[in-house]
């Protein structure tokens, strides 16, 4: 690639940030100089600039991170050009004070959903959230009993190269920023340990009195995927100052859920480290769960309270009196984390070197329901592990891991599942067993195979549909039996079963918590 197309791609891609507000006129030269300087080029472009309809910037950013190997500005490896790819949209982006101040200039005039709006496709037009990996994410729908849970295999994450695995390795940890949601993160430049950061922007956000930040998820999983994160680097707890941020967001935010992963190993989120949510405007599985079972309580006699229809064990409440909502919820969080069960496998505590270790703890989801009431989710977890069940009692069993191994946080209790990557090639290999495209024989993987671990599920399904299925029948049947299996690793992680004896088990929690059952018509039974 010569100089003078390399300054068109510069060209092209000034009128797609001017275009999407990342700049504005005045800013057009110095971001040219910039680039031109960025990349050597002497002179800038001369002649016209065909009009582009992109969504993405990423078309263009590819054209120039080649030119950037080329040059030896960069090794030719995913991680070296996603730092540059970063480093050269944090040259297009407005400074964190003037996105925050646009950002408030339009929540005051036009509202917050407006301005989330704005926020949102800043995100996604810096490159931040990285659509044209996300849209290679495989989703489907499966039906079941409990509603129609929702399935995506994870690809917009790539593997990083071994020879990055083994340089970053080599770099010596500075501790900065202590992790990937501190505040210290926007503008970072990044190494092979830490992503760039150049262009991200966060919104300072009051929440409970305390200083809160707001951003998008760079591998949104469903629409306007945010992430709340507090301002220090403290580890997350789930305790009553919790309800209180949720429902102050959600009173901020009306138009987004919010909620949080549990705040122990296991069945908690993979930063446990930072104090954070996630939210964001989508309708879950479990969002349309109906109640099966309607309790009261006499000290909360303005608060509807319910067992959800869910794999999982999930409480719901609503009213419009947020403050007996934090109270009532405290109330059942206090009470579950002392709370012990040994018929239902719950212990609330277990001794190690005399020191005693929590089990129990809540994952809360929080909104606005259709009623205009707040409402919260409480979903009951347990993270004990046996030598029966070394990764959870409550985690997907051993059987289901050649599907999902991965701790069971926030989006997936709430009926979404975020499946490895892997599974695309695997699942491809094994449609083709039954179109009767290749024959199975599991005497030829030997362990390292992707596909031994796959051996009796594959048995399993060629006795269910054999091997004389068209394409498009197995691939439906794949994605029911995956959807499937999703199910099953709910019920693994729920603390009460969906059998007789846990569903007795939870109404003895819900007695406990001081609950009365009543019929639909909201007589005592």
């Amino acid at each position: 690639m010569d100089s003078r197309e390399v300054a068109l791609h510069i060209e092209r891609l000034i009128k797609f940030a001017l275009k999407k507000g990342l700049i504005e006129e005045l800013d057009v030269i110095p971001s040219r100089n910039a680039l031109m300087d960025l990349f050597k080029i002497e002179k800038p472009y001369e002649g016209e600039v065909s009009e582009e309809e992109l969504e993405s910037p990423s078309p263009i950013l590819n054209k120039l991170l080649d030119y950037a190997v080329e040059i030896g500005l960069i090794e030719d490896t995913v991680t070296y050009r996603d730092l540059m790819d970063a480093r050269i949209m944090g040259l297009l982006m407005p400074r964190e004070s003037e996105v925050v101040k646009k950002f408030n200039t339009i929540a005051s005039e036009k509202g917050i959903e407006k301005a989330t709006e704005y926020f949102y496709k800043l995100s996604q037009a810096s490159n931040y959230i990285r659509m044209d990996r996300t849209s290679q994410n495989l989703y489907w729908r499966t039906p079941t009993e409990y509603g129609s849970l929702e399935i995506t295999i994870n690809l917009s994450k790539p593997e990083k190269d071994p020879k990055e695995i083994e340089a970053a390795k080599k770099i010596p940890q500075s501790g900065y920023p202590k992790c990937l949601l501190c505040i210290e993160n926007v503008g970072f430049a990044g190494n092979l340990n830490h992503p760039a950061r150049q262009n991200l922007r966060i919104i300072p956000v009051k929440v409970a009195g305390e200083q809160w930040y707001f951003q998008y998820s760079p591998y949104v999983y469903y629409n306007e995927h945010c992430i709340l994160l507090h301002e220090e680097h403290i580890p997350m707890k789930i305790s009553e100052k919790t309800f209180v941020r949720l429902f102050d967001f959600i009173e901020q935010f009306p138009h987004y859920f919010m909620g949080s992963n549990a705040d122990l190993p296991i069945v908690g989120g993979s930063i446990l480290s930072h104090e954070h949510f996630q939210g964001g405007r989508h309708i879950f599985p479990m969002e349309e769960a109906s109640i099966e079972e309607y309790f009261i309580h006499p000290q909360y006699p303005n608060i509807k309270a319910g067992i959800v229809k869910w794999p999982m064990s999930a409480i719901r409440l609503s009213s419009k009196d947020r403050d007996k909502l934090i109270e009532l919820s405290s109330h059942i969080l206090n009470t579950w984390k002392d709370y012990s069960d040994e018929s239902c496998d719950i212990l609330a505590y277990t001794k190690k070197n005399g020191e005693l270790i929590p089990h129990n703890t809540i994952t809360p989801i929080a909104r606005i329901n259709k009623d205009g009431e707040f409402e919260i989710d409480l979903v009951l977890r347990n993270n004990r592990t046996t030598d029966k069940y070394p990764y959870g009692i409550f985690h997907p069993h051993e059987e289901l891991h050649h599907i999902k191994k991965e701790n069971i946080g926030l989006i997936e209790v709430m009926g979404l599942a975020v499946l490895p990557g892997r599974l695309k090639f695997e699942l491809d290999e094994i449609m083709k067993f039954l179109t009767g495209e290749q024959k199975f024989d599991p005497t030829l993987y030997d362990k390292d195979h992707p596909l031994y671990k796959h051996i009796p599920w594959v048995e399993e399904l060629l006795l269910k549909y054999g091997n004389k299925c068209t394409k498009e029948e197995a691939e439906s049947y794949i994605k029911q039996e995956v959807g499937n299996k999703f199910l099953q690793v709910l019920f693994d992680a729920g603390v009460f079963k969906r059998d007789k004896k846990g569903k007795e088990a939870f109404e003895r929690f819900m007695k406990e918590v001081g609950f009365e059952k009543i019929d639909m018509k909201g007589d005592l039974e």
